[in-house]
């Protein structure tokens, strides 16, 4: 964009003078930091700047896990505010002259809510308003604007939860005719919320439109919730949301199931646009969400993304993590103009240039290259230069055909599942070499990804069977006191046994006495009678739960226990053994402290105490170098990375290799990676058949991916096959079809991998390990 005004305040300034990224040329400005937690700083000290130079403003501030950094510094700074280390920071950073903000006059509106929602509920977004900007920080709350379900007036004077007792509104009935009593009490409340929220609109105008918003981004480009779609002169008004958005908020709701039917209330695009002179700030971290910032920032105003309606605002800008604005134009450009030319670059210009004119690499000639804004820039360009990629390309695949021998594998995930959607093809080759030792560790308990409704069916199946006998180990005279803890392994063997006898029936009563042996050592029972007494319990709270809300610890457990069974499960079925397969259950994932360094007791020393008593030969591990937020990903990295540098100083890790996959969250590109496994149509096949009969609590997709409404393996088939597109448009489809390897030959999906040494893991991890910490 030419002639643009960047606008930027002195915090800004400061930001924007260390980002890479200086050159701007989309249609509305950008500020591009290292990671997640700087761009919470970033953030925290750009509203403290506003606050204070606007004591009476109109502020609209982020809710939920996209908020945690944010408010996390802007306590930090005010309460450094007046300290030494404090002052010094804040001169650093465009603050030095700044009075101390006081919020008790700013004026807080809320963005949205889902509805209907109780307000006292942790998982309303009124409630973590009232929490953490009403309580902690000190706004006004007779200032505020919330939306407060509970306090919306229907017809009748009823409540939400006597005029749409399901949670569920047919919004069609703004439009037709009420067929029955029940209808019309429900037609005449969806005209008083739409008049309420006319009211709420006409509330927010009156005090001059917003003047300082700051909000995420959801994955269709959402803004608040305005969805893909939305018209850019819209106002307050209660909506359906869209699949991409009702995935995102899953967790919060307490599965799909839920979050499908419940609709929500949003201020407008037209809400944000009011007041010319808004600050609205959008920001986004992560590479997952690097299209949609594309589009965002340099497409012209466009439903598709509704973040383009603010383009028109003088004082609209992102502020983006590295990874979020990777696929920017500038950013391309600054990756190919800046630092030594090398054969990275060289491998990227060609494959996205096979992309750009669709061609296959044998079929280039010279003058495409030549042509190309950046394969004209490759050093020494010559006839040979597409065959210098072919070459290093198949290099990587001959690489992830090649099967080591003599090793001691040690395969991490931070969830359950993580490990078979990200290196499967690859393990499954390991596993058929009797040298190799194998161990699959998932680092966290996984509990958050079993619904509620899920465990109420399997208890009440549980119950079922012990009633009418099925269960006979219970009746073993030593069961309660040391019996429960032996046979897991027969466990395993009946569950996949009963797959082969495709006996539905077996298989559940398989789980179900797995559920039996976690209930005796979570609840420490000692007969039949407290073991029925522990499920009535346990149906009791659940059915007393609302949908989405935190389960008692000992629930977790049971949860997580349901989640380390179908682990041992899928690896099962490649001979791996139960004892080989560890949960270590890492403490940051329950206690949900904020804060990137994890806990030398909790967190990696029990993943050094398995690095020494395996010696594994190779690690791998989830690895998301940007850091997509405060996530469970990046602080597994983290903990694997604190233990391997403890581990380092006791013994020689020189021949050591640490693995890095992503799966259906992040993606590499070809060119990002050393390795390149080659996925069969039968390899492809039975990741689908063994995700649909091990993962019983994922098959439903409660939690699915935005990326797509089904399992996480139908996601990763896709993705794999993706991949594999990619190199075949280098590679030639011949290469594959004609090529003397059968497993070439039967190659349809391809996965990348980083392959490091222990000290070229360390240093990426660093980049991320000293994100922003201790900064007084």
């Amino acid at each position: 964009m030419k002639d643009m005004n960047m606008n930027f305040s002195k915090v800004e300034q400061k930001f924007f003078s260390e980002s890479k990224l200086q050159n701007i040329t989309t249609r509305m400005p950008y500020i591009a930091v290292d990671n997640f937690p700087k761009l919470g700083l970033l953030s925290a000290l750009s509203f403290l700047e506003w606050a204070a130079q606007n004591p009476a403003g109109v502020v609209s501030l982020p809710t939920g896990k996209t908020a945690q950094y944010f408010l996390h510094f802007v306590k930090l700074v005010l309460e450094n505010w007046d300290s030494e280390k404090g002052m010094t920071f804040r001169s650093e950073y465009g603050l030095g002259e700044t009075e101390k903000p006081s919020f008790r006059n700013l004026q807080l509106v809320q963005m949205g809510e889902f509805y209907p929602i109780r307000s006292s509920q942790h998982n309303s977004l009124c409630h973590f308003i009232q929490k953490n900007y009403i309580e902690d920080l000190g706004f006004d709350a007779e200032k505020a604007l919330l939306m407060n379900s509970d306090e919306i007036e229907l017809a009748e004077g009823k409540h939400f939860s006597e005029v749409f007792p399901d949670f569920q509104i047919d919004l069609s009935l703004r439009y037709r005719e009420a067929k029955t009593r029940t209808e019309q009490l429900q037609k005449d409340s969806i005209f008083q919320i739409d008049q309420w929220c006319t009211v709420y609109e006409n509330k927010i105008r009156e005090k001059g439109g917003i003047g300082f918003f700051l909000g995420g981004i959801g994955p269709d480009g959402h803004i608040a919730f305005n969805t893909r779609g939305s018209d850019h002169f819209s106002a307050t008004r209660l909506k359906e949301t869209n699949f991409e958005t009702q995935a995102v908020t899953a967790t919060d709701l307490g599965g799909i199931e839920v979050s499908r039917k419940r609709l929500v209330i949003t201020i407008g695009l037209g809400t944000l646009g009011f007041n010319p002179n808004n600050k609205a700030i959008v920001y986004a971290a992560g590479e997952a969400i690097a299209e949609t910032i594309k589009h965002s920032l340099e497409d012209e105003p466009t439903v598709i993304y509704p973040a383009t309606s603010l383009h028109k605002l003088k004082n609209s800008r992102f502020y983006l993590t590295d990874g979020a604005s990777v696929q920017l134009n500038d950013a391309v450009d600054y990756y190919f103009s800046n630092g030594p030319w090398t054969h990275q670059k060289t491998e990227r210009a060609v494959m996205e240039l096979c992309r750009k004119i669709n061609k296959f690499g044998g079929k280039l000639v010279l003058d495409d290259l030549k042509n190309d804004t950046y394969c004209s820039r490759i050093p020494g360009l010559n006839e040979n230069t597409v065959q210098s990629v072919i070459d290093s390309i198949t290099a990587k695949i001959e690489r992830g055909m090649h099967t080591k021998k003599n090793q001691v594998f040690y395969h991490t995930g931070p969830h359950h599942d993580d490990i078979m959607l990200g290196i499967m093809p690859l393990t499954n080759r390991q596993s058929r070499d009797a040298s190799n030792e194998l161990h699959f560790s998932v680092l966290t308990s996984g509990y958050t990804a079993v619904t509620n409704h899920f465990l109420t069916d399997l208890l009440k199946d549980t119950r079922e069977l012990i009633l009418q006998g099925k269960i006979e180990m219970i009746e073993y005279p030593d069961f309660f006191e040391s019996g429960y803890k032996y046979k897991w392994d027969k466990d395993i063997y009946h569950y996949l046994d009963n797959i082969a006898a495709q006996n539905d029936e077996e298989k559940r009563r398989g789980v179900c006495h797995r559920v039996v042996r976690a209930l005796v050592s979570i609840w420490d029972l000692n007969n039949p009678r407290e073991l029925l007494n522990a499920i009535e319990e346990v149906l009791e709270s659940l059915q007393s739960s609302y949908d989405g809300s935190t389960n008692p610890p000992k629930i977790q457990k049971l949860k997580g226990m349901i989640r380390e069974l179908e682990e041992e499960l899928v690896w099962a079925h490649y001979g791996i053994m139960v004892k080989n397969v560890h949960h270590l259950r890492l403490g940051f994932y329950s206690n949900n402290v904020m804060g990137s360094k994890p806990d030398m007791e909790k967190d990696v020393l029990p993943v050094l105490e398995e690095f020494r008593k395996y010696k594994p030969t190779v690690i791998s591990l989830a690895m998301d170098p940007q850091g997509s937020g405060p996530d469970t990903h990046y602080k597994v990295m983290q903990a694997i990375a604190a233990a391997v540098e403890k581990w380092k100083k006791e013994e020689d890790l020189s021949n050591v290799r640490i693995v890095g996959y992503r799966n259906v969250w992040f993606k590499y590109n070809p060119w990002d990676v050393e390795v390149i496994v080659p996925v069969s149509l039968n390899s492809l096949a039975t990741l689908d058949k063994s995700f649909s009969e091990c993962y019983v609590t994922q098959v439903n997709a409660s939690f699915p991916s935005y990326q797509l409404d089904g399992k996480f393996s139908d996601l990763t088939r896709r993705t794999w096959f993706e991949q594999h597109k990619q190199i075949q448009f280098l590679l030639g489809k011949n290469f594959f079809y004609e090529n003397n390897s059968p497993l070439l030959r039967a190659t349809h999906g391809m996965v990348y991998l980083r392959e490091l040494t222990v000290e070229q893991f360390l240093e990426e991890a660093s980049k991320l390990g000293k994100a922003m910490e201790n900064i007084f």
